[in-house]
Parts: structure tokens; sequence; C-alpha cells
């Protein structure tokens, strides 16, 4: 349950008696109950609770719960915060208090604790645990009007950030985006294992999904392998080789550029070549060549 507090509640008194045992319910002073209240609503489903006393400052004082009001009705737990349930008079004084059941929780709340529990915005809990670590410890939140905190487990993305921390090891697939520094790493290169392109007839033309791979041609007959425009970026290069006994020639497409040296034939069965892009449809052919 959740506790409500009033710094304008009004002290009033129970218009009519209640029993020591068996009332639920008090009425206090005709018209006085909101001013009791002082502006707190409680929540339907007694979840909600107002602490009053009854019989204020006397032997007979008892803390009571109230967890409902109806103009000067009161749906109440009685016998709250070590008190025990008790007759009141008609006439006894009611007043809102701060009881020890609240300064408990409090206290409860302030020590340090092993773990402490949220409620979702719309369901669930979620429970933030401190493992067990010697001595006394900070976690100092960001300073950001809007942020998400990383997760060990998680699927996240960390962008613009900085790793500068030595003794640290990367593993796995790690993908960095924005700005970062990495001091005192070893990268191991990932192991990159071509993929191929078997081509039997006498023509081809090159296309993006070539890149990288090995492109064979096997014919009896003299092949031709043409390179298109406006497919490949600088930097990007298809591996070339001749299993056929035809000779494999790579060709222009009448406005790319193609530079070599002798020419751009694949000199021999089992010859191979790169080509290379090395500017907006501008390549050269490097490899076992002839004119």
């Amino acid at each position: 349950m959740t506790s409500k507090y009033s710094s304008t509640s009004v002290e009033t008194t129970l218009q009519n008696a209640i029993t020591s045992s068996g009332a639920t319910s008090m009425v206090v002073s005709s018209g006085t109950g909101s001013a009791l209240m002082g502006g707190v609503t409680l929540a339907a489903g007694n979840v909600d609770v107002f602490t009053v006393a009854i019989d204020v400052d006397t032997i007979n004082e008892e803390i009571v719960f109230i967890t409902n009001q109806s103009s000067d009705t009161m749906t109440i737990v009685r016998g709250r915060a070590g008190t025990s349930a008790v007759t009141h008079s008609a006439g006894a004084s009611v007043k809102h208090v701060l009881s020890s059941y609240d300064l408990t929780n409090f206290q409860g709340a302030v020590t340090p604790v092993a773990s402490l529990g949220f409620g979702g915005s719309t369901s669930g809990t979620t429970t933030v645990q401190a493992n067990a670590i010697a001595g006394t410890n900070t976690l100092t939140l960001p300073a950001t009007t809007s942020d998400t905190l990383v997760g060990l487990a998680a699927t996240q993305t960390l962008t613009n950030k900085t790793i500068n921390v030595a003794n640290n090891t990367l593993t796995g697939v790690a993908t960095l985006t924005g700005t970062e520094t990495l001091t005192n790493k070893t990268l191991t290169a990932p192991k990159v294992n071509l993929s191929f392109n078997a081509q039997t007839g006498t023509t081809y033309t090159l296309v993006a999904a070539d890149s990288g791979k090995l492109v064979t041609t096997s014919n009896a007959s003299a092949i031709t392998v043409t390179v298109p425009s406006g497919v490949f970026t600088a930097g990007e290069q298809i591996n070339l080789q001749s299993i056929g006994v035809g000779q494999t020639t790579v060709a222009s497409d009448g406005t790319t550029t193609i530079t070599s040296t002798p020419g751009l034939k694949i000199r021999a069965q089992y010859s191979a070549a790169t080509l290379i892009c090395t500017g907006t449809n501008t390549f050269t052919l490097i490899g076992d060549l002839s004119a």
C-alpha cells in the first residue's frame, strides 16, 4: 500500500463511538471528513493509506489507516504501528499523524539494501541487485536528460564512446560506431573465405555481387569478361581465373577504362588475375597476363 500525507489536514473528533473489535469504519464529526483528509484522495481498491491517531496522546491512542473516504465515513484498518484496537468514545480526537510505521519505511529505504525493486511504468518490476563487494562503492549515473544504461546481456550498439583503458579484451563479434579510440589493444583479423562464381559461357558481364569473389571461366572457345560502368567503387576487387582451354579476355563495356601490362588477356589455362577498381569506372588488371 502507498502512504499518503497532507500538510493541511485538520484535526477532528469521532461522531460515534467505535468498539475495540469488529469495527472497520468510523464516522467523524459532520462536515469535517474533507478537512481531515487535507486534500488527499485515496485510490479505489484500498491501495492507499492515510494515517490518523484516535484519542491522540492518551493511554487509549490507536493508530489506524484510512483506506477509503466517503464524506465523513472512513474505512479503516485498526491497530497499526504497534498499537492495539481499543474502544473509543464519541468525541474522541482524530488527527493525521506521522507514525513509527512511516519512519520505519523511510529508514528501510535509505539504509543500504542488497536489492531495490522498481515497478514498471505499465507492468512488471525491475530489481536492482548489488553484488557482494568489500568497502563502500559509488555508482554515478550520467548527467543527461535522457539515456539508457548498458547491460551485459542486452544487445546494444555503443555510439560516441572512447575506449581507452589498458588490459581490455574484445571477444566475439563487436561493432563500434561513432568516434572510438582504441589504445593498447590487439585486434585479430577475422578469417575471410572466398566465395566463387563459376562461368562456363563465352561471355560474362561482371555484377556487384562479384566483388571479393573468385570468378572462374571455363570454355573450349575464347571467353570475354566485360567490366560494366557504375557498378563498382574504388577499392573493390574481383579475382579472375581461366580454368578452361579457351583464353579469357577482360574487356571494357565502352565506358570503363582498364589499364594493365602487357595486355588484357589471362595468359593460359589456370592463370589468374585481379581486377581492382581504382576510381569511378576506372580499373587496373594485374596478374598472369598477355597481350
